[in-house]
């Protein structure tokens, strides 16, 4: 058995600590939380609407998934927000931002009524090749 896994055994799992920002999501029968290169992401309707990062920053905030045709919009209502320095297409709130907590409300309020400058539809995931077995492998 894995080491960390071993550990973790009867221990209780940490809250994210952006947990309570995707509560309001939780009671819409389409949401889906799914984790994402270390971070929490939100789904409403099948699209990717937000990613809840709690790493080291460039990954500590909020990241809005959209299109590059609303950022000009969103910039415009948001201005704290920026094109994400390693994912520019999305835009991003750091948690050291000012008023974050009021701000990531409106932004969750936004994604909930279906703003239709929030959300992208993800690409369908490749299915995975069966591995080849070599011969000498192979169980007769």
């Amino acid at each position: 058995m894995n080491e960390r896994r071993r550990e973790r055994i009867g221990q209780p799992r940490p809250i994210h600590p952006h947990a309570w920002l995707w509560e309001p999501l939780e009671t819409d029968p389409t949401f889906v939380l799914r984790s994402m290169f270390g971070a929490k992401a939100a789904y409403l309707d099948g699209k990717l609407m937000l990613c809840f990062c709690a790493g080291e920053e460039p990954w500590r905030g909020v990241l809005l998934c959209t299109d590059r045709s609303h950022h000009a919009s969103l910039l415009a209502e948001f201005p704290v927000l920026a094109p994400h320095a390693i994912l520019p297409k999305w835009l991003y709130l750091p948690e050291a931002a000012p008023a974050f907590e009021r701000l990531t409300g409106q932004i969750v309020a936004h994604a909930r009524r279906r703003d239709p400058r929030l959300g992208v539809t993800p690409k369908p995931r490749k299915k995975r090749k069966p591995a080849l077995r070599s011969p000498a492998r192979e169980r007769p």
